[in-house]
């Protein structure tokens, strides 16, 4: 099956050569991976991989950029943090419907991760929340990937965390 996701790196000094890049994502099985390099130190490779899941398509995804940038730092997995609109339109309804939904079901509706200005969310929270409720026609590929996003970007968030602290948080959160 083929999986669509995004990921992207924070590069070393050493790493901003573009074109080199390039070369070293080709020759690293990383050829299935559309390039961004618009912000400077920055590289974002959308994949469209094949694979037996998405776990498996993001997995190996990784291994390779790991193998050729080694000092490459994941910024996000993609798509996992999102807006309304972007949710929108995974939902195939429009952004004014999904913020009546959000405001209509307020104690069922998922908690965002950040909120101000602008509310974000795990995509894989509001679409499993969407799926639930079985009315709206989504693709399960979608789902399987903002999954796994969800768990690499926690994942490597998590990483940061003093043992101390985590034992702490996990012991309060639970």
């Amino acid at each position: 099956m083929e999986y669509t996701f995004t990921l992207k790196y924070q590069l070393s000094e050493n790493d901003c050569n573009h074109n080199e890049l390039l070369e070293r994502l080709g020759a690293a099985d990383c050829d299935d991976a559309l390039v961004g390099v618009g912000q400077p130190g920055r590289i974002a490779l959308e994949f469209t991989r094949e694979a037996k899941n998405a776990e498996a398509a993001l997995l190996s995804a990784l291994t390779d950029v790991k193998r050729c940038i080694p000092s490459a730092k994941l910024i996000e997995a993609a798509p996992d943090f999102v807006g309304l609109t972007d949710v929108a339109e995974f939902a195939g309804v429009t952004r004014q419907n999904m913020r009546k939904l959000m405001v209509n079901h307020c104690t069922s509706f998922p908690a965002p991760v950040h909120e101000g200005s602008s509310a974000i969310w795990h995509l894989a929270d509001v679409l499993t929340w969407l799926k639930a409720r079985g009315t709206y026609k989504l693709e399960q590929k979608i789902l399987e990937v903002a999954l796994t996003a969800k768990q690499i970007n926690l994942a490597k968030e998590a990483r940061q965390l003093a043992p101390q602290i985590q034992r702490e948080v996990q012991a309060l959160v639970a």
